[in-house]
């Protein structure tokens, strides 16, 4: 079979545009719990904004990312407020609000909130991500923020308030290398969320994102999309273990993203490239294992291939719906 081919099609039939009612639904409560974050904290919080898939234009419409990022002012819970006190704040806030609807739970460094399903059984998911400015009024002029986290994230132990970042520089970082490098960027981006979405696999995604940039950076990914892919996966494979790899945060060179993942994670993480590489050139149909269609939108896609040639003799021409991002 022509890989490149199924990898194309496995990307078109998971266009978050395919899903465009979810989509608003999504939009809507967003912008909801965003509106009530405001209401309630008031001048003790910057405007929220998005950070995740959706936000880098790299989601795909078996699992939204909306991840809101809530960026506080440093005396927000007090001059000697700490992390904790912030972030079982907005926990219990989160809860007062909207846990009536949702299911409200506190996560590594965010606080989940699940809506309870819909009339039509759809769910929507927003993750909230408190966060603190260094100094009291710096956050317009730099943006760097302390998160408080509430369980063993990798290396950084449970009750850490030493994880310091700048997310907006993360979330830039990706756009701009996703829009110069469309090709070789956001299409593996998109790709390896397909596996994880449907592998239930635990890896964050802007970890992936940037295991995915410095390879591009160190290898000649080129040829076509399984190609592309496979030097992409071979670099995962060679250096998930190796002692000393870093994979350096955005928006803080001193965080190394590599230390949210133990030892074994990072084995684990090799392994799973290793036998993805070995089952897919021992048959190329395996493929579809790892990177599968969504099957609700293959037929749509396939109408849309076919959209420029004849109908009973004559010629018509609609043009095919372009990639999402």
């Amino acid at each position: 079979m022509d890989k490149s081919k199924h990898l194309e099609s496995a990307i078109k039939t998971h266009q978050i545009t395919k899903e465009e009612s979810l989509l608003q639904k999504f939009k809507n409560r967003n912008k909801e719990v965003k509106e009530a974050l405001e209401k309630h904290y008031g001048d003790k919080v910057y405007s929220p904004f998005n950070s995740g898939s959706y936000a880098k234009n790299t989601a795909i419409n078996t699992k939204f990312d909306f991840d809101l990022v809530s960026p506080f002012k440093r005396n927000a819970f007090g001059s000697n407020g700490t992390l904790k006190e912030m972030y079982e704040d907005v926990y219990d806030f989160l809860e007062g609000e909207f846990g009536g609807s949702a299911y409200i739970k506190k996560q590594k460094v965010s606080i989940g909130i699940e809506f309870y399903p819909d009339s039509d059984g759809d769910i929507v998911k927003i993750d909230v991500v408190p966060g603190r400015e260094f100094n009291q009024d710096q956050y317009k002029d730099d943006q760097n923020l302390n998160l408080y986290v509430y369980s063993n994230y990798g290396l950084f132990s449970e009750g850490s308030d030493r994880l310091k970042t700048n997310i907006e520089a993360q979330k830039s970082h990706v756009n701009d290398r996703a829009t110069n490098e469309k090709e070789k960027i956001r299409k593996i981006i998109r790709l390896l969320k397909i596996w994880k979405v449907q592998h239930s696999k635990k890896y964050k995604s802007f970890f992936l994102e940037l295991f995915i940039i410095k390879a591009v950076d160190k290898c000649d990914v080129s040829g076509n999309l399984w190609e592309k892919l496979k030097t992409v996966l071979e670099y995962i494979r060679d250096n998930a273990t190796v002692n000393g790899f870093t994979l350096k945060d955005p928006g803080n060179s001193s965080n190394n993203l590599m230390d949210t993942l133990e030892d074994y994670e990072r084995e684990t993480l090799s392994n799973e490239m290793k036998n993805m590489l070995e089952r897919i050139e021992a048959n190329d149909e395996n493929i579809k294992i790892y990177f599968p269609e969504n099957e609700k939108f293959i037929e749509e896609e396939k109408e849309s291939n076919n959209s420029y040639g004849s109908k009973s003799g004559l010629l018509y021409s609609v043009p095919p719906k372009t990639n999402f991002g």
